[in-house]
């Protein structure tokens, strides 16, 4: 199927619940989210599935999968890389964004669920996590990218790492306003990142080759907020033609022809955070094309050889599909975290009103 068409208030509920039915298969009995049947599963790829759980109204099944990562948090408040059939897969490294992602998905699931008992239960594990990523700040303000098997920083930044965890500052930082356990030095690293990743392109990819190949640098900090929504539209156009292919998607890297669903939907966000509604709505019309009718979607398509590749239909891909279609269609109360900043002041314990809420980067 292509050319779904969404707009506010219309979303399709027949039509994305065998989605969500994929991704309830797909959790295991201790509330992990591989990528697929008999795959690892990572910290990152976990929390976007269980991102998708809420949007599909399955709470509890969410909660596990918060559960999860709570029960297998380390003691300095990571998570390896990878896990499989409940053990650990990757013991190579522990990578801050990974880490911090977790703050994103439990503010995600607050804001629709309201639930503020689940909320308080998380607030250990994210303090934790947001402790482990803190303590890879350079002064620059950029984020290292992991730490080896040691403990050892592996000392360079990624944007699109270090965008991730921009936005997931800005989640913790309201856990921790609703909560009414403020953490202003949280903030004050939120505002060093963003000042790094808008000024400070010398602090990213100072020990390997340069990562702008990748859409994800591009589109990522405007998606997360590092990018003003003012300067939002210019960003993306400069690099448009580069990325995106007509009535496909968006590539993974500028010299591949290969476009990815997952990207697709994070660049379909981050054309509604820089107020380009239209094409928004345009890019994930395509997308449609590359789902099976179980409700799972193909990782990318191969348009010069014309195959689906790799032959995988991932979790995570099916979870980006429900998020850029609750973005498009303001389906559920979290609609908005991807398409703008907001920020808690110290003393607030509830959401305000969206007209009153906005705060500076």
């Amino acid at each position: 199927m292509s050319g779904l068409f969404l707009s506010k208030g219309l979303f399709p509920q027949e039509f994305f619940r065998p989605t969500v039915e994929f991704l309830l298969r797909a959790q295991q009995a201790d509330g992990s989210i591989p990528w697929f049947d008999g795959g690892h599963c990572d910290p990152w790829d976990h929390v976007e599935s269980a991102m998708g759980l809420s949007i599909g109204g399955e709470y509890g099944a969410a909660e596990n999968a918060y559960r999860w990562l709570k029960n297998t948090q380390l003691e300095d408040g990571s998570w390896w890389a990878a896990y499989r059939a409940g053990e650990v897969d990757n013991r190579e490294r522990r990578e801050t964004n990974f880490v911090a992602y977790i703050a994103t998905g439990i503010w995600h699931h607050y804001l629709i669920t309201q639930n503020k008992t689940f909320l308080r239960e998380m607030w250990s594990c994210v303090r934790r996590a947001i402790s482990f990523v803190l303590a890879q700040q350079s002064r620059h303000g950029d984020i290292n990218w992991a730490v080896n098997a040691q403990g050892q920083p592996m000392a360079d930044a990624l944007i699109t790492g270090c965008s991730s965890i921009y936005k997931s500052l800005e989640c913790a930082v309201n856990i921790s306003a609703v909560l009414g356990e403020p953490r202003a030095d949280w903030r004050d690293a939120r505002t060093a990142l963003g000042d790094a990743l808008r000024n400070k392109p010398e602090r990213f990819d100072r020990t390997w080759e340069s990562k702008s190949r990748y859409s994800m640098d591009w589109f990522y900090p405007v998606l997360t907020g590092a990018i003003p929504s003012a300067k939002a539209s210019a960003h993306l156009q400069k690099r448009w033609d580069d990325f995106v292919e007509q009535g496909l998607g968006c590539r993974c890297v500028a010299d591949q022809p290969w476009v990815t669903v997952a990207e697709s939907c994070e660049l379909t966000m981050a054309l509604l955070a820089a107020g380009d509604h239209a094409r928004a709505v345009m890019v994930y019309s395509w997308l449609h094309q590359w789902r099976e009718a179980s409700g799972e979607y193909w990782t990318g398509y191969q348009f010069v050889e014309d195959v689906l590749w790799p032959d995988e239909r991932p979790t995570w891909t099916a979870a980006a599909i429900l998020l850029a279609a609750d973005a498009l269609t303001e389906h559920t109360a979290a609609h908005r975290l991807f398409k703008e900043v907001c920020i808690l002041d110290l003393n607030e314990t509830e959401i305000a009103p969206a007209a009153g809420r906005m705060r500076s980067l």
